[in-house]
């Protein structure tokens, strides 16, 4: 099956908001045997939206939409795919039950607009919204698929994976199970020329390099059939890539650096201190977003002139005048003089 994503809202046309959606969705739909072949942004213009849908029908088997659920006049997308398909939009009364108890929930009071979001094209699979008041839904015609969900990541994310995902997987008579690798300090093009004999050796599982800011990953996918077990297959090429590109690969569980360092440190009960400059606090930003950092996290210092870096960390004047305030000479001194501060 071949897919399109359909994001809608002129906020996104504006560039008021970036578009994750369509990132996150087309990562995760090849998992289940889903292509994704086109991106398409639309306002929220029913005629548009209209002739967007048209076109994305006859070029695609599934359709997934975002945005456009909400209870407001702008929030046409439920009613112009109910006109597309022919059907009627129908009030389903546990859901509305829902809308109320969420709600209540929240100590808001529900406003009458809000009825409009327990409606839902006749025939379609609800897709629950444990997340907000826009329930999502799964509507077959013709032998296309729409997929309706809310435009808010928080609320998308999840119903995606526990709806939408498990959907196509029962369809589907494969499956397909991916591993992402992790690589930090070694650039794509250095990546690829160790591992090229692996990847073009490889029909099951594949490899597809992806670049990303700062680091290298690698999805690694194998396709089983139903009660095959994937992971053998999966773990003899991971195995052979660690060990080609050693230290660089920090994680197989597709984990973000600052995770697998604040895991580390918080597992082995090793406390952490940091001097920064010109990343501005970035680091620390990073490291106490991380869930219990505090056990080891003592804190840090910005130290973006060079007369804190002396008065306050004890760094060289001479080391600055030689070899400036960018340099493994000045960053070892930091390091030293918030250990002895902390």
């Amino acid at each position: 099956m071949n897919a399109e994503i359909v994001a809608i809202g002129t906020e996104l046309l504006l560039g008021q908001i970036v578009n994750t959606n369509a990132q996150y969705i087309s990562q995760r739909l090849p998992e289940v045997g889903v292509n994704v072949y086109f991106h398409s942004v639309v306002g929220d213009n029913p005629e548009r939206l209209k002739r967007c849908l048209s076109i994305a029908m006859e070029r695609s088997d599934v359709i997934i939409t975002t945005g456009g659920l909400g209870p407001t006049n702008d929030d046409i997308t439920k009613e112009t795919i109910a006109r597309l398909l022919g059907k009627e939009l129908v009030l389903h009364e546990d859901i509305l039950e829902e809308i109320k108890v969420f709600f209540k929930r929240h100590n808001r009071e529900m406003t009458q607009n809000n009825i409009k979001q327990a409606y839902l094209p006749e025939g379609s699979i609800v897709i629950r919204n444990r997340n907000g008041t826009a329930p999502g839904c799964i509507a077959e015609s013709n032998g296309k698929v729409f997929i309706l969900l809310p435009g808010p990541p928080s609320e998308m994310r999840p119903m995606f994976e526990e709806s939408v995902l498990p959907y196509f997987m029962e369809k589907s008579g494969h499956l397909l199970v991916s591993r992402y690798i992790r690589i930090f300090g070694i650039g794509e093009s250095q990546v690829e020329n160790r591992i090229i004999d692996i990847i073009e050796s490889q029909t099951n599982p594949t490899i597809a390099p992806y670049a990303k800011e700062g680091e290298v990953m690698l999805r690694v996918t194998a396709r089983c059939g139903r009660g095959e077990e994937p992971g053998k297959l999966l773990d003899s090429v991971v195995d052979k890539i660690r060990e080609r590109l050693g230290d660089a690969v920090y994680s197989i569980e597709n984990e973000e650096l600052e995770e697998v360092v604040a895991n580390l440190l918080i597992y082995n009960n090793i406390t952490i201190s940091i001097a920064e400059s010109c990343t501005g606090g970035l680091i620390s930003k990073k490291l106490t977003d991380m869930a219990g950092i505090s056990k080891v996290f003592e804190g840090s210092v910005i130290s973006y002139s060079n007369d804190l870096k002396i008065n306050m960390l004890g760094v060289n004047k001479d080391t600055l005048e030689r070899y400036g305030a960018v340099s493994s000479q000045t960053a070892i001194e930091m390091a030293n003089g918030i250990r002895d501060i902390t």
